[in-house]
Formats: structure tokens, C-alpha cells, sequence
């Protein structure tokens, strides 16, 4: 079940083809040469490929589903293998490690793509892209950007903010969070993170679950903090996406350009409209309240507050035609990782049934990672882009199975199409996993 070399032609036939973007599945075979797809075809079998030039695959899909890789878009992998004391205490190595650890588990759970939002991942990317580690392709944001006592500020009450000449927090050290308040420094700490091989900026428009001094409902950063790290993400053709819960903090952030607006669970009908007339994206997760566990009773009840508010956020946004992203935002429990999947069943609910979910967590997600542009490490193009600029090996769409896409693919036992329940036992019910071209898991008889 460990990772494969990767063959020159892999040959899935024999299934059922959901493609990402339609609603139904189709018969078909699809063939992968290198890490791209190269051929969607309607027949359902052919004989083993006569291939002189490299290795070839055949896999018997035996009337199985085969689906585009999934994502998250909203991801902690430096955070998630450790409790929040663990960081603190640890060694440096610690956070990567898990990462490293993590970053397999989430490829083993069928997610071929996640968009990092807070922790120093570049150098973890850059050796799984280059098939050293295994795990999903990696859209970094790497440190959060926060004020003096905002979402990302994690330093003691009695410490002396860095702005006053102080120390960084733990947080900061780790390369999670970024504390940097007024416009030089917002300035600053947005290239900091574009220098570090950042994809997209994050930062910290409104209170926290997890941080100690921000009520949910208070204002972070000045519009013209804000404006800055919008202009700097914009001048490397990138954008800024914002934590925040509630419709005041939401209506500052897209004033001031943001694309992005994580969370939005406080949130109430008319400022999901405004994001909507404002074409931003809502990345959102549908969190329960045993999601996570606070021994702080403040926080639990942030926490209730916020689970309370996840099915208006995704109904107002589906009736106002608000572009929906599908994240999970587990971090800081470590025996909870598994729950990303769960996570996902819970969005049939929430989405209009099991399609449209695994719509929104294929080729969905797909349209908010290619909002990077020119930062974006996949160069996850439109179908209108390839037209116009033709076959370039940089050049490959994800989250569907098209010809020319990326070669990530999930064999299925079922039909997650009508019971997305099947993808909550990734164990049992992925029976192939291949990302870039590589096998990664195939426990289909040979």
C-alpha cells in the first residue's frame, strides 16, 4: 500500500466514471501517461497496452467508481498531529514531523490536493511534489497574518507586543503566525510569506475559537491594514483570504478586496448576500460541536456559538449563489485527523445532496486554488486557458477526469454519487489512489 514508482502508462477500465463537473456516472476507461490523464474513453475494457517505452499498469476497476482526487481548502498540517502544549514544549522538529506524518494520512483518505491555511509548509510541498514524502499537493499560505491580540496573537498576556520591541511567540517561531500590525508591517509580513513560497495570504479580520483574547465578535485589523495586504498579495497577482465569523467583520474584509472570506458561521442573510454581490468566495466547514474539545469554557462556548451557525452560512450562500469551498479546519487533536472524512459526508447534507457535495469537493474546490494565478503551484488552468495556450506541461486542471487533467484518481467501492457516506471509510472503500501519475494504493486483487 506504500507509494509506487510511477509508471509511464497506467490503464483503469471497467468503471463507472464520475468526471467532477456532471451529476451521473458514465461506463468507461480512462488511461493516465506520465502524471497527466490522457485518455477518456466510453469502451469499457481493452486489452493490456503495448507500451515500449516505460512500465505500463492495467488496473480492473470491476465495475468500481472512479473519481477525481479530493481536496480541502482549508487544512492545518503543521498543527494537526499535536496538542497545542506539544508545540509549545517541543522542538522545533516536532510540528514537522507530524506534518510529514499527516500529510500521508490525509493522501491515504483520497485527498489529492489541500489548501494549507496557517503553518510553514513550502519545504514539505517542495519534497512531495518532487516524490520523496508522499502526500497531496499543497497550496501554502504559510504564517497567518494577526494584530496584537487577535486570532494569531499567542504570546502571554504579560509578553511585550513585537511592534514594542518584544520577542515572537511560540506560534511565530514555528512560522504559523505572523503578528504584525499597521501598514509597514502588514506590508512586510505579506511578502515575508510571498518570499517563503506562499500561494495565497491569510489573515485575521475577526475574534477565534483557539486564541485567548479575541471575543468572536470584535473588529482585527483597520481597513487600511487590510488594503495593504490585499495591494501586496495583488502585486504578486495573488489574494488575501480572511478568518472571520461575523457579517461586520465579513463587510470590511470584502470592502477592502478581499476574495476569500473563511468561515462566516456568525454571519448573518444580508452579508451573505453582499458576498455574493461582490463575487466573493465563502470556505467554509461543516463543523459539529465534538469536532473539537476546549478544556477552556470561554472557548467551548465560541465553539457552540460557531457549529450553531454552519447550516444558515451554507443555506443562505447556496440560495445567493455564493461560490462554496469545503474545508475542514481540524487542528490541535491529534486523535481526530481521521474526521476529515466524516467531515465530508456531513456536506451532502448541507449541499444538496451526495453530487453536488462531491462537486463542491472536486472540481469546485478547483476554482477557488486557481484564484492564485500566476502563484498558483499547479497552474490549475480554465479550460478556456489550456484553448489558449495549448498543451504545456505546466499546464493541468484538477479535480476532474478529463483528458489533460492532473493523473489524480480514487477508486471507489459504491457509489459516492448517492451515498457519500462511502467516503467516510477510506480505508475500506478506496480501493486505488493515484496522485501525479503514481499508485499509491491498490488492494484490488492482482
Amino acid at each position: 500500500m506504500g507509494e509506487q514508482r510511477p509508471a509511464r502508462k497506467i490503464v483503469i477500465q471497467n468503471v463507472r466514471i464520475f468526471d467532477g463537473i456532471g451529476d451521473g456516472l458514465r461506463p468507461g476507461r480512462v488511461v493516465t501517461e506520465g502524471s497527466k490523464i490522457k485518455e477518456v474513453a466510453a469502451e469499457g475494457r481493452l486489452p493490456a497496452p503495448d507500451v515500449e517505452d516505460g512500465p505500463a499498469v492495467v488496473i480492473d476497476g470491476r465495475g468500481m467508481t472512479l473519481i477525481p482526487g479530493l481536496s480541502d481548502a482549508h487544512v492545518h498540517l503543521m498543527l494537526i498531529g499535536a496538542a497545542q502544549e506539544e508545540l509549545m514544549l517541543g522542538g522545533t522538529g516536532l510540528s514537522y514531523l507530524l506534518g510529514a506524518v499527516e500529510a500521508e494520512a490525509m493522501l491515504m483518505r483520497g485527498f489529492t490536493t489541500v489548501r494549507d491555511m496557517g503553518g510553514d509548509t513550502a519545504d514539505l510541498k517542495r519534497l512531495i511534489d518532487a516524490g520523496v514524502l508522499p502526500g497531496p499537493r499543497i497550496y501554502p499560505s504559510q504564517a497567518g497574518l494577526s494584530q496584537t491580540s487577535g486570532h494569531g496573537d499567542f504570546s502571554m498576556v504579560y509578553d511585550v507586543p513585537t511592534a514594542l520591541g518584544g520577542f515572537p511567540s511560540r506560534a511565530e517561531q514555528l512560522g504559523v503566525m505572523r503578528v504584525a500590525d499597521g501598514r509597514t508591517r502588514v506590508l512586510a509580513g505579506v511578502r515575508e510569506q510571498l518570499k517563503k513560497g506562499a500561494s495565497q495570504i491569510k489573515m485575521m479580520a475577526g475574534g477565534g475559537v483557539t486564541s485567548l483574547y479575541d471575543p468572536l465578535d470584535v473588529l482585527q485589523y483597520t481597513p487600511d491594514e487590510l488594503r495593504a495586504g490585499v495591494e501586496a498579495a495583488a502585486g504578486w497577482g495573488t489574494y488575501v483570504s480572511v478568518h472571520v465569523y461575523t457579517g461586520a467583520g465579513i463587510r470590511r474584509a470584502v470592502e477592502a478586496g478581499v476574495q476569500v472570506i473563511e468561515h462566516a458561521q456568525l454571519a448573518e442573510e444580508d452579508d451573505i448576500r453582499f458576498m455574493a454581490d461582490h463575487g466573493v468566495w465563502l470556505s467554509t466547514q461543516p463543523f459539529i460541536e465534538d469536532d473539537h474539545h476546549y478544556a477552556n469554557p470561554v472557548s467551548a462556548e465560541k465553539h457552540r456559538r460557531v457549529c450553531a451557525g454552519v447550516r444558515s452560512t451554507f443555506a443562505w450562500a447556496l440560495e445567493h449563489g455564493v461560490p462554496v469551498a469545503f474545508g475542514t479546519d481540524l487542528l490541535l487533536a491529534p486523535s481526530l485527523g481521521a474526521r476529515q472524512s466524516e467531515m465530508l459526508t456531513r456536506l451532502a447534507d448541507l449541499a444538496g445532496g451526495p453530487a453536488a457535495a462531491l462537486k463542491i469537493a472536486t472540481s469546485g474546490n478547483a476554482e477557488l486554488l486557481r484564484r492564485s494565478g500566476p502563484r498558483d503551484p499547479y497552474q490549475n488552468p480554465t479550460p478556456a486557458d489550456l484553448a489558449a495556450h495549448g498543451n504545456r506541461p505546466h499546464l493541468a486542471r484538477l479535480g476532474v477526469v478529463a483528458e489533460g487533467a492532473w493523473a489524480d484518481l480514487l477508486l471507489v467501492d459504491g457509489d459516492p454519487t448517492r451515498d457519500l457516506a462511502i467516503l467516510g471509510d477510506p480505508g475500506t472503500n478506496l480501493k486505488v489512489i493515484i496522485k501525479d501519475g503514481r499508485v499509491h494504493k491498490n488492494t484490488l486483487p492482482a
